[in-house]
C-alpha cells in the first residue's frame, strides 16, 4: 500500500509516525525547503483524550512529557478595565499541558526514518487515475502515483477539491500578532499582567489573547471584529501606523492592556481567521481523504485545532494498519469518526467565538469556563 501525505504539519507527521510505528512506510511531501524554513512558534495545549492519545499511538508520549512547559496551564481572564475576573494556577495536575509547537513538530519528525519527508516538494495538482489511485504533480514537473492520498495541507488545501467544493469563509474576526521579547527584564509589567500561562482580556467585539513562551517572551493576539478587507486599509509596512490603528480601536481600555501594543517588539502581523462550515463532510471518494485543517479548519476558540489534526492522523493510521488490504473500509471508518468529532469541536469553536466578544464580554466566556 503506497501512501502519500501532502503536508508536514502536525496532522501529516502524526499520520506518518503512527504508520511507521506499525511498520508501514509513507511519503510526506511539503513545500518548505527544510524543516527550519518557517518559524513554528506558539504554545499548544495538548489534550489527554486527543493529542496525547495520538502521541501514545506513535510511542512518543513519554518523550512528549519532557517538552511540557511548567505552569503553562495557568489561565487569567480580565475585562477591559483590567479587572481580573478569573484566575487559575497550574498545579501540575491538569490534562492539557502546554508545549511549544516547534518542539512538538521536531519530536514527530525525529520519529520518522530519514527521507520520509521530501522537502521543497510543492504540490500543484492531484488527479484520480481510477481504482482509488491518484497522480500527484509537483511544481518541478515531476509526478508520482499513490494508492492512498491524504491531504494534510492545511486550511487552503489543494487536495480538498477532490472531495468537497467548500472553501474556508471569514469568521468576522482578525488577529494582529505581536511579541514582547525577554519580558521579565524588558517588559516586567506586561509579564506580570499575563502570568505564566494563557491570558485573555475581553470586551465587546475586541480583546487581547496572550501566552508566555518557554523562551521568556510574550506572544499576543490582538483580536478585532472587522471586515475581511480591514488590513488592506492599514499601512502594514509601518509598525507605528499599525500601532496607532490598534490604539484607536482600544480607546478607553486600561493602559496596562494597551501597553501590550505600545511595548511590542518587531513587526505587528495581521491574520484573518477563517473556518469551514461546522458540519463540513463529503461522500466517500476512493483512495483519498483529509486530516486536520484541510478537513475542518475552525477558529481557535475551542483550542482543538492541533489536537484534532493529531488524533485524525493517528486514527487514520490505525485504521489503515488494521485494514488487511481493504483501504476503502478503513477510509470510511476513519471519516465517520472524524466527521462526528470535528463537527462537535467546530460548533463549540463557533459558539465560543460568539461568546468571547459579545456586548457584555467577558461574561460569555466566563460562563463557558464555569460550565466546564
Amino acid at each position: 500500500m503506497n501512501t502519500t501525505i501532502i503536508g508536514a504539519g502536525l496532522g501529516g507527521l502524526t499520520l506518518a509516525s503512527v504508520l511507521h510505528h506499525n511498520g508501514i512506510h509513507a511519503t510526506v511531501l511539503d513545500l518548505d525547503a527544510s524543516p527550519a524554513a518557517r518559524a513554528q512558534g506558539g504554545m499548544l495545549d495538548i489534550h489527554e483524550e486527543s493529542g496525547q492519545a495520538a502521541l501514545r499511538a506513535a510511542g512518543l508520549r513519554d518523550r512528549f512529557l519532557d517538552l511540557v512547559h511548567p505552569g503553562g496551564e495557568a489561565l487569567r481572564v480580565l475585562d477591559r478595565h483590567g479587572t481580573v475576573r478569573l484566575s487559575e494556577e497550574d498545579d501540575g495536575t491538569g490534562s492539557r499541558p502546554e508545549v511549544e509547537r516547534g518542539e512538538l513538530r521536531e519530536l514527530l519528525l525525529s520519529s520518522l526514518p530519514e527521507g520520509t519527508v521530501r522537502w521543497g516538494a510543492k504540490v500543484v495538482s492531484a488527479r484520480p487515475l481510477g481504482g482509488g489511485r491518484h497522480e500527484v504533480e509537483l511544481a518541478d514537473g515531476s509526478t508520482l502515483g499513490t494508492d492512498v492520498l491524504v491531504g494534510a495541507d492545511g486550511a487552503w488545501s489543494r487536495v480538498r477539491s477532490l472531495l468537497s467544493p467548500e472553501v474556508p469563509a471569514y469568521t468576522g474576526i482578525s488577529f494582529v500578532e505581536l511579541d514582547l521579547c525577554d519580558a521579565d527584564e524588558r517588559h516586567p509589567a506586561c509579564a506580570a499582567l499575563i502570568g505564566g500561562g494563557m491570558f485573555m482580556a475581553l470586551g465587546p467585539e475586541k480583546g487581547f489573547l496572550a501566552h508566555r513562551e518557554p523562551d521568556g517572551s510574550l506572544h499576543v493576539y490582538v483580536a478585532l471584529t472587522v471586515a475581511e478587507t480591514w488590513a488592506a486599509g492599514v499601512d502594514l509596512s509601518s509598525a507605528r501606523a499599525v500601532e496607532e490603528e490598534l490604539l484607536a480601536r482600544f480607546e478607553g481600555w486600561a493602559p496596562e492592556l494597551t501597553a501590550l501594543v505600545t511595548e511590542a517588539d518587531g513587526e505587528l502581523v495581521p491574520r484573518a481567521i477563517h473556518a469551514l462550515p461546522v458540519d463540513h463532510s463529503w461522500g466517500r471518494v476512493p483512495g483519498v481523504t483529509l486530516v486536520g485543517d484541510a478537513a475542518h479548519v475552525m477558529s481557535p476558540f475551542a483550542g482543538e485545532g492541533a489536537n484534532l489534526a493529531m488524533i485524525d492522523g493517528a486514527d487514520l493510521a490505525l485504521a489503515l494498519a488494521a485494514c488487511d488490504g481493504d483501504v476503502e473500509s478503513a477510509l470510511g471508518k476513519y471519516e465517520a469518526t472524524m466527521f462526528t468529532r470535528s463537527e462537535e469541536a467546530a460548533r463549540g469553536s463557533a459558539d465560543n467565538l460568539d461568546a468571547a466578544f459579545r456586548a457584555d464580554a467577558p461574561e460569555g466566556l466566563l460562563a463557558v469556563f464555569q460550565g466546564h
